[in-house]
């Protein structure tokens, strides 16, 4: 019996909606710390004003760049922030006829804040696997929201450049702890039948953040009122965060079986679902833990890191690293790329959300063609795309064409990115699924931060555009080395892993179907014979039971016949 069997297998619990609606109202908020950069140098209170000549000159050569400030109210009116990790942003102010320019005195040091973000990531995706597999999905989890809800509301009241510095890199590393934890505590709580659906309403929910934050950033004046915004509703919303459950695979893995026995009635009780299987269930793992059956994390780091000597566990650690290398460095390239059309920062902040939404209809296609050859088709996409897009720059001056084509390849390495966020949980086994997809983590934000090497004025070379169209295409290639998972069952040790089907599915489907057809017939010959050796059994028996019968028979008249004479 398996654990989706005691949970239900034929519907999306009412808990397991409960707790998704729970971590798509975090993925909201999260949206906003990634993208606070973007919106907080411009309101830095420490700042000195130009001269008016200066501030003419100065606002002349940058509206040469940008036109969004014209949508901006007038008293929030600035220029846009120049694309890449490390680029300065220079600032405006625009009030009727009376033109002045705002320069930030700390504003080169604070222009940093958006690498030490990144940075924090990458810290993230090296120890928070590590932490997540020790203490549990949900110690992480809490740890981290917490942690960004109190950062945000200290950065309100404490407007230094240094502190702001720290803040940030904190926050990315609290970031990453939620999504690594988030995605693999639904999907480990969720029947194999609908695993796909929670990973795609967390990255919708993250779209959404993205759009609600750019009307926040809209609204907002000042740098006090624009960090409460984001928060204080996350402090409010602290208490919803408590009743997140634990995964009840990790407590299973550490053989924590009396709070798995409390999770699944508590479950069961929410979802009207019988709590007899719960029992029965228990006893089973119990066994299988007595009798060394099923392997638990193991207490050491030697003995703990022999999983990854399996080839299969290397073998999928290198593709999906090497994906995810891949789709960080395009996606991030593409959007440095699409910063460089001028359009209106807030509008784009808004239609970048927007343009990843269609990802709420991936998991259909997941369910009928499964993740390999998704990922595979979207990866081709994407290399495709990134070479057009860049035959039309170069050859046809047709900006609307150019960026249509941006956007489109955009969320083709946006659904890449989703499809791999799964495929990453369902690949690796569960004693060591967070130190892997940490480890895959630690390529995606690698990639993501030699982007601003790549374009650190939101300009990409010919060399580096036709690397973001030919990559894509080799990440396709290798996907086919990894076995499909659906409607698989999750992977809890690495013998698990080795069973799953890899390239050669087809043939290995069609050999282990013809062993099966040999092992029925030799089976039905077995049960033949037996029947045969039963029933010459039974004659034996019967033919000596009547020859028994026959002499007590010729004894009796025998001893009739005495009796006679």
């Amino acid at each position: 019996m398996e654990l989706h069997d005691v949970l239900g297998s034929d519907s999306m619990g009412s808990y397991q909606t409960i707790l998704l609606c729970r971590l798509c109202l975090i993925f909201i908020f999260t949206a906003f710390e990634f993208f606070l950069d973007l919106f907080s140098i411009p309101v830095y209170p420490s700042c000195s004003r130009l001269n008016t000549n200066e501030s003419r000159n100065d606002f002349q050569h940058e509206k040469e760049f940008s036109n969004f400030s014209q949508h901006r109210p007038a008293h929030q009116r600035m220029q846009t922030p120049s694309s890449g990790l490390n680029g300065s942003i220079p600032l405006g102010t625009l009030n009727g006829s009376h033109l002045m320019d705002v320069k930030c005195d700390e504003h080169h040091v604070i222009a940093y804040g958006q690498t030490m973000f990144m940075t924090g990531l990458l810290l993230c995706s090296i120890v928070g696997g590590i932490i997540s597999d020790r203490y549990g999905r949900k110690g992480l989890l809490l740890g981290s929201v917490t942690i960004q809800a109190v950062l945000g509301l200290m950065l309100a009241f404490i407007p230094h450049a240094i502190f702001y510095l720290l803040t940030r890199l904190l926050t990315g590393m609290t970031c990453c702890g939620i999504m690594i934890t988030s995605f693999s505590l639904v999907v480990e709580w969720s029947a194999p039948k609908h695993r796909v659906w929670p990973p795609a309403i967390l990255s919708l929910a993250f779209s959404i953040g993205m759009m609600v934050f750019a009307g926040i950033a809209f609204i907002t004046s000042d740098w006090q009122q624009l960090h409460l915004a984001t928060s204080v509703p996350q402090l409010v919303c602290l208490i919803f965060y408590w009743y997140i459950p634990e995964s009840p695979r990790w407590l299973l893995a550490n053989a924590n079986l009396d709070n798995v026995k409390e999770l699944l009635k508590k479950a069961a009780k929410v979802n009207g679902i019988s709590e007899v299987d719960i029992d029965s269930f228990l006893v089973e793992n119990n066994y299988k833990e007595r009798n060394g059956i099923q392997h638990n994390i193991p207490a050491n780091a030697s003995s703990a890191f022999m999983n990854f000597s399996s080839g299969i566990i290397i073998l999928r650690l290198f593709v999906m690293s090497y994906i995810s290398f891949v789709i960080a460095l395009t996606y991030y390239g593409v959007s440095f790329n699409i910063g460089s059309f001028g359009v209106n920062i807030f509008l784009a902040q808004f239609f970048s959300g927007l343009v990843e939404t269609p990802q709420i209809v991936v998991p259909c296609l997941l369910e009928r063609f499964g993740r390999r050859w998704v990922t595979c088709i979207t990866l081709l996409l994407t290399g495709c795309l990134c070479l057009l897009s860049l035959l039309v720059s170069t050859f046809i001056d047709m900006p609307f064409l150019i960026m249509a084509l941006a956007l489109l390849g955009k969320l083709c390495v946006q659904t890449s990115c989703f499809v791999s966020t799964l495929y990453n949980i369902e690949l690796f086994p569960t004693v060591i699924r967070q130190k892997c997809i940490g480890f895959v983590g630690l390529w995606y934000r690698i990639g993501s931060m030699l982007t601003g090497l790549v374009a650190p004025n939101g300009s990409i070379s010919l060399s580096f555009m036709i690397s973001f169209g030919i990559m894509p295409l080799l990440g396709a290639v290798l996907c086919l080395f990894l076995p499909e998972t659906k409607f698989s069952a999750l992977p809890d040790t690495v013998q698990d892993c080795q069973r799953q089907l890899g390239l050669l599915s087809c043939y290995r489907r069609k050999n282990s179907t013809d062993s099966n057809e040999r092992n029925t017939d030799l089976a039905l010959t077995c049960n033949e014979d037996i029947r045969n050796i039963d029933l010459a059994l039974t004659c034996n028996e019967d033919i000596r039971n009547t020859g028994l019968d026959l002499t007590c028979s010729e004894d009796t008249e025998l001893k009739n016949c005495c009796k006679l004479e």
